[in-house]
């Protein structure tokens, strides 16, 4: 990745939801990669890239799973699933226009 100039994160722990950041101090040995990414994620504080990580896409795929109950496709190939996910990210969309309005 680095040969390509591509900035990379990596989980070092588990973060719990409201807790300042993903970093666990028993993670790695001083000079491993997973100190160096712990570093990193300590730089990078309340600005870092890898802290949106749950506020894009990921409650999404919750809500549609929860709230939709959507669990598993019903359809079998590829074009018939990706017809089958688009279906369901339209209902989605539409029910979230539909809330905004209201």
């Amino acid at each position: 990745m680095a040969a390509r100039h591509i900035r990379t994160y990596i989980a070092t722990g588990r973060q719990k939801h409201g807790s300042e950041a993903a970093i666990h101090a028993k993670n790695g040995q001083p000079g491993s990669l997973i100190a160096a990414m712990r570093d990193k994620l300590k730089r990078g504080g309340w600005r870092s890239p890898y802290r949106l990580r749950k506020q894009v896409v990921e409650p999404v795929f919750g809500q549609i799973k929860q709230a939709m109950g959507f669990r598993q496709f019903l359809l079998r190939g590829l074009a018939k699933v990706t017809a089958e996910w688009q279906l369901v990210c339209t209902a989605h969309n539409l029910l979230k226009l539909v809330r905004a309005a209201s």
